[in-house]
């Protein structure tokens, strides 16, 4: 069984700028995989540090984060704040750590998982957190995975996931029940955002399995070319996407997307037929807000 918790946001400050949901916004979306847990082979202790410049040089409106420490994601909030000079939020999600019962541990002793942030336009509407464990899980690995979403009422519903390393069998499990569970049960409980997934999944296009088998129909999909994704529904535009360099802090490039993102809501929003991939729910795919079960 998932580990779901949804967390009601405090009020955030006036003065935020942005575009409202009247009009098309355009969404810059990072995508970083910092390798920042002190205890894998990619760790270099400076992947904090070159994420922070990333951040100030390329000025994204939403970042992702991937194998970080919970201070971490406190740390380049910071620098995310006065790049934006308006109200910005964050988030962060542990994943779980099967010998123990407990989260998973960066070797500084802080809790290891995924992260984001984003700004918030003006006029603030609120926002909600929410966070849980994947159920199905890699077995052999006692890293359980954990997935993360930060919805901004009508603006977007920005998520981001690490899935299973070593079973792409599993990361494919994983991708399924975050785009094909979790985000409609989102939608039904917070209302109705453009939904923007950016992580490490583990998957490849035209990889066995494929990347697109989890991805919804009518949904659009960016890669660096490897393993990480951004994935986002209809009705955004990606513009251009391109990877950034991180100066070998990490094993994996940044991966800055952007996006046009429509804004009259999306309630009567059309998928189109689901795919005939193995393990995707039942359901056409028709559903607008609700989503396939």
């Amino acid at each position: 069984m998932a580990v779901v918790c949804l967390l009601a946001a405090a009020a955030v400050p006036s003065g935020s700028s942005g575009t409202g949901a009247t009009g098309a916004t355009t969404l810059r979306v990072l995508q970083m995989n910092l390798c920042n847990s002190g205890r894998a082979d990619c760790y270099t202790g400076r992947s904090v540090t070159e994420a922070a410049s990333v951040i100030r040089a390329e000025e994204p409106d939403l970042v992702t984060l991937n194998e970080v420490c919970q201070d971490d994601v406190t740390a380049l909030e910071r620098v995310f704040a006065v790049v934006h000079r308006s109200a910005v939020v964050s988030a962060f999600a542990a994943a779980g750590d099967r010998p123990s019962g407990d989260v998973t541990r960066c070797r500084n002793g802080q809790p290891y998982g995924v992260g984001l942030l984003t700004s918030i336009p003006a006029p603030y509407r609120g926002h909600t957190v929410h966070r849980g464990i994947h159920p199905t899980q890699d077995v052999d690995d006692p890293e359980e995975r954990a997935w993360l979403c930060l919805h901004v009422a009508g603006v977007v519903n920005a998520c981001t996931t690490h899935l299973a390393a070593f079973s792409s069998t599993v990361a494919l499990a994983q991708c399924v029940h975050l785009l094909g569970t979790v985000v409609p049960a989102i939608r039904r409980s917070a209302g109705y955002a453009p939904t923007v997934l950016g992580g490490d999944l583990n998957l490849r296009l035209g990889g066995q399995p494929d990347v697109r088998a989890c991805v919804p129909p009518g949904h659009l999909r960016v890669d660096d070319g490897a393993v990480q994704h951004i994935v986002t529904t209809a009705d955004a535009t990606v513009r251009s996407h391109r990877t950034v360099g991180m100066r070998g802090s990490t094993d994996h490039p940044g991966l800055l997307a952007t996006l046009t993102i429509a804004g009259d809501g999306g309630d009567t929003l059309v998928l189109g037929p689901r795919p005939d991939f193995p393990g995707w729910p039942a359901g056409d795919g028709r559903r607008g807000t609700d989503g396939d079960r």
